[in-house]
């Protein structure tokens, strides 16, 4: 029997009281493994009233002892590890080592966020003007929230409240639907380590819990990660009711390969980077753009039987390259952009559609899909697949190359592979992409600087993590301060200057 989830709010599992809930199922199995419940409007509201009751002495706190949760909580993750692991395999579907790998990527977020001392430093200027200094301080916003897929369950979640949480705020999160079990048990870890109640709370939604944290006044800044249509959404409504809204969408990620590149180590970066998690990452890519018909040619030799090869399984077993997609509705829709590749007339060289594992067969398992000849007027290549599937577009000219990803819709990530530094530095500096990897195939960057897309990749002005998520957190006051030594007679009617 499944399992009932809870909303985490004030420190305090909740059962859900709208009597909707929303199936978590293993994708592995195709079972139904627990029940979400999809909040009110009312319950949305009592989570940001308990954040907005914890803000003012969590922020008062002095950024040492904010740190020092930090520090405790980044201890716990890694102490549950293996079964937040599990947990996160679970629900998503991702083998055990790429749960893990999620994991740790936020919690190198958690390791950035506790340099908050240093990070939250204003600047001071003696002697601004005659007896006048000048400082700036950065100060919390309030409550804050963060939307999160469910792609990375633990990742993103961290991403975003670890620094808004380091930074004084307090936090509402919004976790998908489809495997909120992570963002639960992040909660009662933080709850564990010394964070107040109130500053993490967690509520399981669907359009009505969004709508409530991009209306309500109390809530000034949301962050959020998922579909470009969504993020669109989210970014309009969030800025049309005062908030800071950063929303990064879809993407639809090159890999650029000159005919200098040591082609079995590109085709060993195009399958991990293509197929991992069953392609269903933002920073996956899902287009390679070999330079020259020699160049492609040889690549494909060497895709097909490494494409052919993937073993997809349990995401529980070890040997597993990547496990199945998260839902059967996202299963459709992936075989639907196969089928649709076909009538476009590109060439399907491995067909991953009929795969089917013995003793799993209600699974959500999809094989590994390879096209060639794929053109920039199909709509398989304009829109986002988000599955294990690697399109092949052949250039003539690395200028060709490097329009593609340049005049794409999406400007997420982007690769080149190349022995040639100058056709490197050159790709890096034209290409209109947020992120570019140089000889790597997906360039997520580090904690501490920042992650974000270009165009319908990425809405607002600042970019996640790093530098720039605090910027987003915080906001700066500027303060022109003067001590007269003794009571000063006249006014002084015009703008102060520097005399």
């Amino acid at each position: 029997m499944a399992t009932h989830l809870t909303h985490f709010i004030n420190g305090e599992h909740l059962q859900g009281q709208s009597g909707r809930f929303q199936d978590v199922f293993n994708p592995t199995l195709g079972e139904v493994i627990r029940k979400a419940p999809l909040a009110t409007k009312e319950e949305v509201e009592a989570a940001i009233s308990a954040a907005e009751a914890a803000f003012p002495s969590w922020a008062a706190q002095n950024p040492q002892k904010r740190a020092r949760v930090m520090f405790k909580f980044k201890e716990l993750v890694e102490r549950e590890m293996d079964s937040l692991a599990r947990l996160l395999s679970e629900e998503h579907g991702k083998v055990i080592s790429d749960a893990k790998g999620d994991i740790q990527r936020g919690l190198e977020v958690i390791e950035f966020a506790c340099g908050i001392p240093h990070l939250m430093k204003g600047e001071f200027t003696e002697g601004a003007g005659p007896g006048i200094d000048m400082y700036s301080m950065r100060q919390p916003l309030g409550v804050v929230a963060g939307i999160t897929p469910f792609n990375f369950p633990a990742m993103i979640p961290m991403w975003m409240f670890g620094v808004a949480i380091a930074c004084g705020n307090t936090f509402v999160c919004k976790p998908s639907e489809k495997d909120p079990s992570v963002p639960l048990r992040l909660a009662e870890l933080f709850l564990e380590a010394g964070g107040p109640k109130g500053v993490l709370n967690v509520v399981i939604g669907d359009k009505i819990a969004v709508d409530t944290i991009l209306t309500d006044p109390r809530v000034h800044a949301v962050s959020f990660v998922g579909s470009t249509n969504i993020a669109s959404y989210v970014y309009a409504t969030g800025t049309a009711n005062g908030k800071r809204v950063q929303a990064m969408g879809g993407a639809k990620n090159h890999m650029i390969i000159m005919p200098d590149a040591d082609l079995d180590q590109v085709a060993d970066a195009l399958i991990g980077a293509g197929y991992g998690s069953a392609g269903e990452r933002c920073m996956a890519i899902s287009v390679a753009v070999p330079v020259g018909q020699e160049t492609a040619d040889a690549l494909v030799e060497k895709l097909v039987p490494r494409v052919e090869a993937l073993k997809v399984g349990p995401s529980f077993d070890p040997t597993s390259d990547y496990g199945p997609v998260v839902s059967a509705e996202h299963l459709a829709k992936v075989k639907g952009y196969i089928d649709l590749g076909v009538q476009e007339g590109a060439k399907l060289l491995v067909d991953g559609r009929n795969f089917k594992l013995q003793g799993y067969e209600k699974g959500y398992f999809l094989g590994g899909s390879l096209f060639d000849h794929v053109t920039p007027d199909m709509r398989t290549y304009k829109d986002e697949i988000f599955g294990p599937v690697l399109q092949i577009v052949r250039a003539n000219t690395f200028d060709e190359a490097i329009d593609l990803p340049t005049k794409h819709a999406y400007g997420n990530g982007t690769a080149i592979y190349t022995r040639d530094g100058d056709s490197a530095r050159e790709f890096a500096s034209r290409v209109q992409v947020g992120m570019v990897g140089i000889n790597v195939p997906i360039p997520v960057p580090l904690a501490y600087h920042s992650f974000g897309g270009w165009k319908r990749s990425a809405f607002g002005d600042t970019n996640q993590h790093g530098t720039e998520g605090v910027k987003f957190y915080t906001k700066i006051k500027t303060v022109t301060s003067r001590w007269p030594t003794g009571i000063r007679s006249g006014a002084e009617f015009s703008i102060p200057t520097m005399k």
